[in-house]
Protein backbone atom coordinates (compact mmCIF):
# COMPACT_ATOMS: atom_id res chain seq x y z
CA UNK A 1 0.00 0.00 0.00
CA UNK A 2 1.30 3.45 -0.87
CA UNK A 3 0.68 6.90 0.52
CA UNK A 4 0.13 9.67 -2.03
CA UNK A 5 2.36 12.60 -1.18
CA UNK A 6 0.40 15.84 -1.27
CA UNK A 7 1.65 18.74 -3.34
CA UNK A 8 4.03 21.03 -1.50
CA UNK A 9 5.90 24.00 -2.87
CA UNK A 10 8.42 21.58 -4.44
CA UNK A 11 5.67 19.67 -6.23
CA UNK A 12 4.36 22.90 -7.67
CA UNK A 13 7.74 23.62 -9.26
CA UNK A 14 8.67 20.10 -10.34
CA UNK A 15 5.21 19.32 -11.77
CA UNK A 16 5.17 15.80 -10.38
CA UNK A 17 3.50 13.95 -7.54
CA UNK A 18 5.54 11.30 -5.77
CA UNK A 19 4.25 8.14 -4.13
CA UNK A 20 5.99 6.64 -1.15
CA UNK A 21 5.73 3.33 0.66
CA UNK A 22 3.41 3.79 3.63
CA UNK A 23 5.73 2.26 6.26
CA UNK A 24 8.13 5.22 6.34
CA UNK A 25 5.34 7.77 6.59
CA UNK A 26 4.65 10.88 4.59
CA UNK A 27 6.79 13.28 6.64
CA UNK A 28 9.88 11.07 6.51
CA UNK A 29 9.50 10.44 2.80
CA UNK A 30 9.06 14.13 1.99
CA UNK A 31 12.13 14.95 4.04
CA UNK A 32 14.17 12.38 2.11
CA UNK A 33 12.96 13.83 -1.17
CA UNK A 34 13.99 17.32 -0.11
CA UNK A 35 17.46 16.12 0.92
CA UNK A 36 17.92 14.51 -2.47
CA UNK A 37 16.95 17.72 -4.24
CA UNK A 38 18.75 20.14 -1.95
CA UNK A 39 21.75 22.14 -3.09
CA UNK A 40 24.40 23.75 -0.91
CA UNK A 41 24.21 27.43 0.00
CA UNK A 42 27.18 29.62 0.93
CA UNK A 43 26.72 32.77 3.01
CA UNK A 44 29.64 35.17 3.21
CA UNK A 45 30.18 38.23 5.39
CA UNK A 46 30.27 39.37 8.96
CA UNK A 47 29.76 37.36 12.11
CA UNK A 48 29.59 39.56 15.17
CA UNK A 49 28.19 39.98 18.66
CA UNK A 50 25.41 42.47 19.31
CA UNK A 51 25.76 43.89 22.81
CA UNK A 52 22.26 45.10 23.60
CA UNK A 53 21.79 47.48 26.50
CA UNK A 54 18.81 46.34 28.56
CA UNK A 55 18.63 49.54 30.63
CA UNK A 56 15.62 51.37 29.19
CA UNK A 57 16.06 54.79 27.59
CA UNK A 58 19.71 54.84 28.59
CA UNK A 59 22.66 56.00 26.44
CA UNK A 60 25.55 53.58 26.13
CA UNK A 61 27.76 55.79 28.28
CA UNK A 62 25.40 55.14 31.22
CA UNK A 63 24.34 51.58 30.44
CA UNK A 64 25.24 48.90 32.97
CA UNK A 65 23.39 45.80 31.80
CA UNK A 66 23.98 44.19 28.41
CA UNK A 67 22.93 41.01 26.62
CA UNK A 68 25.31 39.43 24.13
CA UNK A 69 23.53 38.13 21.02
CA UNK A 70 25.12 36.50 17.95
CA UNK A 71 24.46 38.56 14.85
CA UNK A 72 25.57 39.81 11.48
CA UNK A 73 23.25 39.68 8.47
CA UNK A 74 24.81 36.72 6.62
CA UNK A 75 25.15 34.88 9.92
CA UNK A 76 21.44 35.35 10.56
CA UNK A 77 20.57 34.19 7.04
CA UNK A 78 22.70 31.07 7.47
CA UNK A 79 21.02 30.30 10.80
CA UNK A 80 17.56 30.67 9.25
CA UNK A 81 18.48 28.34 6.38
CA UNK A 82 19.89 25.79 8.80
CA UNK A 83 16.80 26.01 10.99
CA UNK A 84 14.63 25.23 7.97
CA UNK A 85 16.74 22.19 7.16
CA UNK A 86 18.91 23.56 4.37
CA UNK A 87 22.52 22.69 3.67
CA UNK A 88 24.42 25.90 4.38
CA UNK A 89 27.98 27.00 5.06
CA UNK A 90 29.12 30.29 6.58
CA UNK A 91 32.33 32.05 5.53
CA UNK A 92 33.41 34.61 8.10
CA UNK A 93 36.22 35.53 10.46
CA UNK A 94 35.93 35.82 14.24
CA UNK A 95 38.43 36.31 17.03
CA UNK A 96 40.08 33.46 18.84
CA UNK A 97 38.15 34.36 21.97
CA UNK A 98 35.05 33.21 23.90
CA UNK A 99 32.73 35.36 21.79
CA UNK A 100 34.04 33.86 18.57
CA UNK A 101 33.48 30.44 20.08
CA UNK A 102 29.94 31.45 21.03
CA UNK A 103 29.19 32.38 17.43
CA UNK A 104 30.51 29.04 16.20
CA UNK A 105 28.57 27.10 18.83
CA UNK A 106 25.29 28.87 18.04
CA UNK A 107 25.73 28.32 14.30
CA UNK A 108 26.46 24.65 14.79
CA UNK A 109 23.30 24.45 16.87
CA UNK A 110 21.43 25.43 13.70
CA UNK A 111 23.32 22.77 11.70
CA UNK A 112 25.35 25.42 9.85
CA UNK A 113 28.68 24.18 8.48
CA UNK A 114 31.26 26.33 10.33
CA UNK A 115 34.42 24.84 8.87
CA UNK A 116 34.88 28.06 6.91
CA UNK A 117 34.51 30.32 9.96
CA UNK A 118 38.13 31.32 10.52
CA UNK A 119 39.75 32.34 13.82
CA UNK A 120 42.01 35.39 14.00
CA UNK A 121 44.43 35.13 16.94
CA UNK A 122 45.42 38.79 16.63
CA UNK A 123 42.01 40.47 16.60
CA UNK A 124 38.93 40.30 18.76
CA UNK A 125 35.49 39.31 17.57
CA UNK A 126 33.58 42.29 16.19
CA UNK A 127 31.06 43.95 18.55
CA UNK A 128 28.11 46.23 17.93
CA UNK A 129 26.86 48.02 21.06
CA UNK A 130 23.27 49.22 20.82
CA UNK A 131 20.88 51.03 23.14
CA UNK A 132 17.35 52.10 22.23
CA UNK A 133 16.61 55.62 23.46
CA UNK A 134 13.25 57.05 24.44
CA UNK A 135 12.89 59.10 21.25
CA UNK A 136 13.16 55.97 19.11
CA UNK A 137 16.75 56.69 18.09
CA UNK A 138 19.57 54.22 18.66
CA UNK A 139 22.80 54.90 20.48
CA UNK A 140 25.27 52.81 18.52
CA UNK A 141 28.98 52.03 18.73
CA UNK A 142 30.66 49.65 16.30
CA UNK A 143 33.91 48.04 17.46
CA UNK A 144 35.24 46.33 14.37
CA UNK A 145 37.56 43.43 14.85
CA UNK A 146 38.13 40.15 13.05
CA UNK A 147 35.15 40.23 10.65
CA UNK A 148 36.73 42.89 8.46
CA UNK A 149 39.95 40.90 8.10
CA UNK A 150 38.52 38.12 5.94
CA UNK A 151 40.99 38.29 3.06
CA UNK A 152 41.20 37.10 -0.52
CA UNK A 153 43.94 34.71 0.60
CA UNK A 154 41.47 33.16 3.05
CA UNK A 155 39.13 32.34 0.15
CA UNK A 156 41.56 31.08 -2.46
CA UNK A 157 41.24 27.45 -1.46
CA UNK A 158 37.44 27.59 -1.64
CA UNK A 159 35.78 25.79 -4.56
CA UNK A 160 32.73 27.88 -5.37
CA UNK A 161 31.44 25.20 -7.74
CA UNK A 162 30.48 23.22 -4.63
CA UNK A 163 27.72 25.77 -3.95
CA UNK A 164 24.59 26.16 -6.04
CA UNK A 165 23.71 29.43 -4.30
CA UNK A 166 26.04 32.11 -2.91
CA UNK A 167 24.57 34.86 -0.76
CA UNK A 168 26.15 38.24 -0.04
CA UNK A 169 24.42 40.13 2.72
CA UNK A 170 26.65 42.46 4.65
CA UNK A 171 26.77 46.18 5.28
CA UNK A 172 30.29 45.80 6.63
CA UNK A 173 31.35 44.19 3.35
CA UNK A 174 31.31 47.64 1.78
CA UNK A 175 33.43 49.29 4.46
CA UNK A 176 37.08 49.81 3.45
CA UNK A 177 39.36 46.87 4.17
CA UNK A 178 40.12 43.24 3.31
CA UNK A 179 36.48 42.10 3.51
CA UNK A 180 35.50 44.53 0.76
CA UNK A 181 38.19 43.03 -1.49
CA UNK A 182 37.08 39.52 -0.53
CA UNK A 183 33.51 40.35 -1.49
CA UNK A 184 34.61 41.36 -4.96
CA UNK A 185 36.74 38.26 -5.33
CA UNK A 186 33.99 35.95 -4.09
CA UNK A 187 31.43 37.52 -6.42
CA UNK A 188 33.70 36.97 -9.43
CA UNK A 189 34.46 33.38 -8.40
CA UNK A 190 30.81 32.53 -7.75
CA UNK A 191 29.73 33.93 -11.11
CA UNK A 192 32.50 32.02 -12.88
CA UNK A 193 31.32 28.83 -11.15
CA UNK A 194 27.75 29.38 -12.35
CA UNK A 195 26.32 29.81 -8.85
CA UNK A 196 22.98 31.54 -8.29
CA UNK A 197 23.91 34.93 -6.76
CA UNK A 198 21.78 36.46 -4.00
CA UNK A 199 22.36 39.92 -2.53
CA UNK A 200 21.01 41.99 0.34
CA UNK A 201 22.75 45.36 0.91
CA UNK A 202 21.72 45.62 4.58
CA UNK A 203 22.30 49.35 4.81
CA UNK A 204 23.11 50.60 8.29
CA UNK A 205 23.02 54.38 8.55
CA UNK A 206 25.18 54.29 11.66
CA UNK A 207 27.98 52.61 9.68
CA UNK A 208 27.81 55.24 6.94
CA UNK A 209 27.03 58.44 8.87
CA UNK A 210 28.44 60.77 6.24
CA UNK A 211 28.71 60.06 2.53
CA UNK A 212 26.54 57.14 1.41
CA UNK A 213 27.68 57.37 -2.22
CA UNK A 214 30.31 54.58 -1.94
CA UNK A 215 27.75 52.25 -0.37
CA UNK A 216 25.25 53.01 -3.13
CA UNK A 217 27.86 52.47 -5.85
CA UNK A 218 28.96 49.11 -4.41
CA UNK A 219 25.36 47.98 -4.00
CA UNK A 220 24.37 48.88 -7.56
CA UNK A 221 27.39 47.02 -8.90
CA UNK A 222 26.30 43.88 -7.03
CA UNK A 223 22.69 44.34 -8.16
CA UNK A 224 23.87 44.34 -11.77
CA UNK A 225 25.62 41.01 -11.28
CA UNK A 226 23.23 39.03 -9.08
CA UNK A 227 20.27 36.79 -9.89
CA UNK A 228 18.08 37.89 -6.98
CA UNK A 229 18.24 40.69 -4.44
CA UNK A 230 16.20 41.92 -1.52
CA UNK A 231 16.05 45.49 -0.28
CA UNK A 232 13.95 47.28 2.31
CA UNK A 233 11.75 50.19 1.28
CA UNK A 234 14.32 52.55 2.84
CA UNK A 235 17.12 50.96 0.83
CA UNK A 236 15.10 51.11 -2.39
CA UNK A 237 14.77 54.88 -2.02
CA UNK A 238 18.42 55.29 -1.05
CA UNK A 239 19.76 53.28 -3.98
CA UNK A 240 17.62 55.01 -6.59
CA UNK A 241 17.29 58.51 -5.19
CA UNK A 242 13.54 58.23 -5.74
CA UNK A 243 11.05 59.97 -3.47
CA UNK A 244 8.32 57.33 -3.84
CA UNK A 245 8.52 53.57 -3.67
CA UNK A 246 6.63 53.23 -6.97
CA UNK A 247 9.36 55.23 -8.70
CA UNK A 248 12.05 53.14 -7.03
CA UNK A 249 10.49 49.91 -8.33
CA UNK A 250 10.75 51.18 -11.90
CA UNK A 251 14.31 52.44 -11.49
CA UNK A 252 15.53 49.23 -9.87
CA UNK A 253 14.10 47.20 -12.73
CA UNK A 254 16.13 49.32 -15.15
CA UNK A 255 19.38 48.46 -13.34
CA UNK A 256 19.40 44.73 -14.09
CA UNK A 257 17.37 41.71 -15.14
CA UNK A 258 17.53 40.21 -11.65
CA UNK A 259 14.37 39.30 -9.78
CA UNK A 260 14.02 41.52 -6.73
CA UNK A 261 11.94 41.96 -3.61
CA UNK A 262 11.26 45.12 -1.61
CA UNK A 263 10.08 44.35 1.90
CA UNK A 264 7.49 46.82 3.18
CA UNK A 265 6.96 45.68 6.75
CA UNK A 266 3.60 44.31 7.80
CA UNK A 267 2.16 45.01 4.34
CA UNK A 268 4.30 42.30 2.79
CA UNK A 269 6.70 42.43 -0.14
CA UNK A 270 6.77 44.09 -3.53
CA UNK A 271 8.16 41.57 -6.01
CA UNK A 272 9.23 42.26 -9.57
CA UNK A 273 10.42 39.96 -12.34
CA UNK A 274 10.91 41.67 -15.69
CA UNK A 275 7.81 43.70 -16.47
CA UNK A 276 5.65 41.86 -13.93
CA UNK A 277 5.20 43.34 -10.47
CA UNK A 278 2.98 42.44 -7.53
CA UNK A 279 2.62 43.13 -3.82
CA UNK A 280 2.60 39.81 -1.99
CA UNK A 281 0.80 40.26 1.36
CA UNK A 282 2.25 38.98 4.60
CA UNK A 283 0.45 37.11 7.33
CA UNK A 284 -0.81 39.04 10.35
CA UNK A 285 1.08 38.64 13.61
CA UNK A 286 1.46 40.50 16.90
CA UNK A 287 5.06 41.74 16.59
CA UNK A 288 7.41 41.64 19.56
CA UNK A 289 10.75 42.39 17.88
CA UNK A 290 11.46 42.93 14.18
CA UNK A 291 15.16 42.09 14.49
CA UNK A 292 16.16 39.52 11.89
CA UNK A 293 12.86 39.55 9.98
CA UNK A 294 14.54 40.53 6.73
CA UNK A 295 17.23 37.89 7.23
CA UNK A 296 14.56 35.26 7.89
CA UNK A 297 12.84 36.31 4.66
CA UNK A 298 16.06 35.87 2.68
CA UNK A 299 16.92 32.61 4.42
CA UNK A 300 13.49 31.14 3.69
CA UNK A 301 13.64 32.21 0.06
CA UNK A 302 17.11 30.73 -0.47
CA UNK A 303 16.14 27.53 1.33
CA UNK A 304 13.26 27.03 -1.10
CA UNK A 305 15.50 27.77 -4.08
CA UNK A 306 17.96 25.16 -2.81
CA UNK A 307 15.31 22.44 -3.13
CA UNK A 308 15.13 23.01 -6.90
CA UNK A 309 17.54 21.79 -9.54
CA UNK A 310 19.56 24.36 -11.47
CA UNK A 311 17.30 24.39 -14.51
CA UNK A 312 14.15 24.92 -12.43
CA UNK A 313 15.85 27.56 -10.30
CA UNK A 314 17.06 29.55 -13.30
CA UNK A 315 13.73 29.40 -15.13
CA UNK A 316 11.20 30.22 -12.43
CA UNK A 317 8.07 31.90 -13.70
CA UNK A 318 6.37 34.87 -12.08
CA UNK A 319 3.68 32.72 -10.43
CA UNK A 320 6.30 30.37 -9.01
CA UNK A 321 8.30 33.26 -7.58
CA UNK A 322 5.14 34.50 -5.87
CA UNK A 323 4.87 31.20 -3.98
CA UNK A 324 8.46 31.54 -2.78
CA UNK A 325 7.92 35.13 -1.69
CA UNK A 326 4.65 34.33 0.12
CA UNK A 327 6.42 31.58 2.06
CA UNK A 328 9.36 33.86 2.83
CA UNK A 329 6.88 36.45 4.13
CA UNK A 330 5.62 33.83 6.58
CA UNK A 331 9.13 33.23 7.90
CA UNK A 332 9.81 36.95 8.27
CA UNK A 333 6.51 37.59 10.04
CA UNK A 334 6.87 34.69 12.46
CA UNK A 335 10.36 35.89 13.36
CA UNK A 336 8.79 39.11 14.64
CA UNK A 337 6.84 37.19 17.29
CA UNK A 338 9.98 36.40 19.33
CA UNK A 339 12.56 38.54 21.08
CA UNK A 340 15.80 38.33 19.12
CA UNK A 341 16.60 36.76 15.76
CA UNK A 342 18.32 33.61 17.00
CA UNK A 343 15.53 32.85 19.46
CA UNK A 344 13.03 33.23 16.63
CA UNK A 345 15.00 30.96 14.32
CA UNK A 346 14.77 28.15 16.88
CA UNK A 347 11.06 28.06 16.08
CA UNK A 348 11.45 28.02 12.29
CA UNK A 349 10.69 24.90 10.30
CA UNK A 350 9.69 24.14 6.72
CA UNK A 351 6.23 23.29 8.05
CA UNK A 352 5.37 27.00 8.18
CA UNK A 353 5.14 27.01 4.38
CA UNK A 354 2.19 24.62 4.51
CA UNK A 355 0.30 26.62 7.12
Amino acid sequence: MYLPVKRSFTGFFMGTEKRAPAPIGFAAYLWLQLLLLMNKILCIGEALIDMICTDRDTPLSQGEQFLSKPGGAPTNVAAAIGALGGQVSLVAKVGQDPFGQKLVDVMEGFQVDTRLVLRDPERFTTFAFVSLLGNGERDFVFNRGADGQLSVADLQGLDFSDYAIVHFGSATGFLPGPLQESYRYALAQAKAAGSFISFDPNFRKLLFPGDTAPFVAHSIDFIRQCDFYKVSDEEALLLTGASKIEEAVVQLQELSKAAFAITIGSEGTIFRLGQDVITVPSIRVAPVDTTGAGDAFVGALLYQLSTLDKNARNNLGFDQWQVLVANANKAGARTCTYMGAMEAFRHLSAGIFEA
